[in-house]
């Protein structure tokens, strides 16, 4: 049985003992497991506070993202819960085991972008005045994963926090500033700027305003502010009413820091 078949109740209510800490994060991550199913584990006494989000949100902001992700039907954020921990309530996910010999989005020097397969996103310079381009990958899983995060608004898709899966699936993690009334959008994946969706990419938006129609929305309320759901909403009218993926808005950076 994999990870993903665990039943629910287990994941639960079973024990969550921590194996780890995730040093390099910016909120307290730790490495766990329930039983013999690795896990991601957030807990809300965590997080450091930010300026423009309500403190205490981020792991409850996590799970209303997977939830637009088990609307839109295309697997990308791995099955996410509320439950308590030994840092008390938090954030849990299901370890994902990435493959170490892709990139979906790497940072190559200026004559070494590869000429085809790869899409240009950022040009700039190293400490040492070499050229350098930020690029990602021009595939449908990675487009899905654009989508997604114009619909949840997503203020932080770093490199690191998509995880390039065996067999070529794609994985977006670390969702905690999403659902922001205001256009947060920070992103390296701008490599489709103005391009028409497809009809794949408007039938997922299509499930998920269908979705908010029914259940989906009071789920949401329970995680995310009212007025939070009305913008997720209006966000996936207006992506099927303009039928291309956006341009940056505003004077805010269109790009998140750091940029891997």
């Amino acid at each position: 049985m994999s990870a993903a078949d665990v039943p629910a109740g287990e994941l639960l209510s079973g024990e969550l003992t921590l194996t780890g800490r995730i040093t390099t994060a910016s909120n307290a991550t730790f490495l766990g497991a329930i039983g013999d199913t690795p896990v991601v584990y957030k807990p809300v006494a965590g997080e450091a506070p930010l300026w423009d989000f309500p403190a205490g949100t981020l792991a409850r902001r996590e799970v209303a993202a997977s939830l637009v992700s088990e609307a839109l039907g295309w697997d990308i954020v791995p099955r996410t819960w509320l439950r308590d921990g030994p840092f008390g309530e938090g954030m849990v996910q299901l370890w994902q085991e990435e493959d170490p010999a892709q990139d979906a989005v790497d940072l190559f020097p200026m004559e070494e972008v590869p000429a085809s397969g790869r899409l240009p996103v950022l040009e700039g310079e190293d400490e040492d005045g070499r050229r350098l381009v930020l690029a990602h990958e021009d595939t449908p899983a990675l487009r899905r994963m654009a989508v997604f995060d114009v619909i949840v608004n997503n203020a932080d898709r770093k490199g690191a926090h998509i995880l390039a899966m065996p067999g070529g699936h794609r994985h977006g993690v670390d969702h905690g500033i999403t659902f922001h009334t205001e256009d947060k959008l920070r992103t390296v994946l701008w490599g489709w700027l103005g391009e028409e969706l497809n009809s794949e990419e408007r039938d997922g938006v299509g499930r998920v305003l269908e979705a908010l129609g029914g259940k989906l929305a009071p789920e949401l309320g329970g995680l995310v502010s009212l007025e939070e759901v009305d913008a997720l909403v209006e966000r996936c009218a207006h992506l099927l009413e303009e039928g291309r993926f956006p341009a940056p808005s505003g004077q805010a950076f269109a790009f998140p820091w750091p940029l891997l």
